[in-house]
């Protein structure tokens, strides 16, 4: 996991453009619609909703905009045309991948990942082909800064964690799905620094790739990512290093 958490992490930082800024607001006014539709738009009754406005702001999104699309889902507005769907296919190297879209447009949305694929050396498969080689959790990015690792991971645990990773100046925490926003709650009682806090799909084993796949793969995630409908990319590919410092080098 530790590699494709790096390149989340990246990915992450290269969202700074206020291209990337606009795409990013899209796809987060996206989340907290069907949030909002799936449970309510009280985000205090909705934890999910609770965390799509939480990484709204922490996005710097105007509240006006939170506000709409809050109310977009609530209502029976555009936000009703949406749907939520999963993706499955592979890419060089035979690395699985998921992708999480949400789109008022299924055809548009398939024909767009099944050409980005095939154009980077992966296709498109069933449902079902992948997905069973990951498992659904809740992710906790800890900043470290000058505390001391094993402490910030005792507290995690304390919070009722399932398990934790130290990563560097990092301390990754992983919950079951139902439990992210309460063990959340815990660790930001106790005043540790939340970095990022989402659901998210854990690879059971990666595919540790040679530097020409893993900068294959880089890219095809990076273009993957960026296409409109995409909210999230997961991959079991483990990257080598050099290939991850070259591309963050990069952005």
């Amino acid at each position: 996991m530790g590699g494709h958490s790096h390149w989340s992490t990246i990915k992450r930082q290269k969202g700074a453009s206020d291209a990337k800024r606009g795409q990013l607001f899209t796809k987060l006014s996206k989340e907290v619609t069907v949030a909002a539709r799936a449970g309510g738009g009280d985000p205090d009754m909705n934890p999910r909703l609770r965390l799509a406005v939480d990484k709204a702001r922490e996005s710097n999104m105007p509240a006006d905009t939170i506000k709409r699309a809050i109310e977009r889902g609530a209502g029976a507005g555009e936000g009703a045309d949406l749907v939520e769907a999963a993706f499955e296919g592979y890419g060089p190297g035979g690395v699985a991948i998921i992708m999480q879209v949400v789109t008022d447009n299924r055809n548009r949305t398939v024909s767009e990942i099944r050409t980005t694929l095939s154009r980077n050396g992966g296709t498109l498969g069933e449902s079902g082909s992948v997905a069973w080689q990951f498992d659904s959790v809740g992710f906790i990015a800890l900043d470290v800064g000058d505390g001391d690792p094993e402490e910030v991971a005792l507290a995690a645990i304390d919070a009722g964690a399932e398990d934790v990773r130290a990563e560097d100046d990092r301390v990754e925490v992983y919950t079951a799905p139902t439990e992210l926003d309460k063990v959340r709650r815990a660790l930001e009682e106790v005043g540790l620094s939340i970095a990022t806090a989402e659901l998210s799909m854990l690879p059971k084993n990666s595919i540790t790739l040679d530097d020409k796949s893993a900068s294959q793969v880089l890219r095809l995630l990076d273009i993957l990512e960026d296409l409109d409908d995409v909210q999230k990319v997961f991959s079991n590919a483990d990257f080598p290093d050099s290939v991850l410092m070259e591309y963050a080098a990069a952005q």
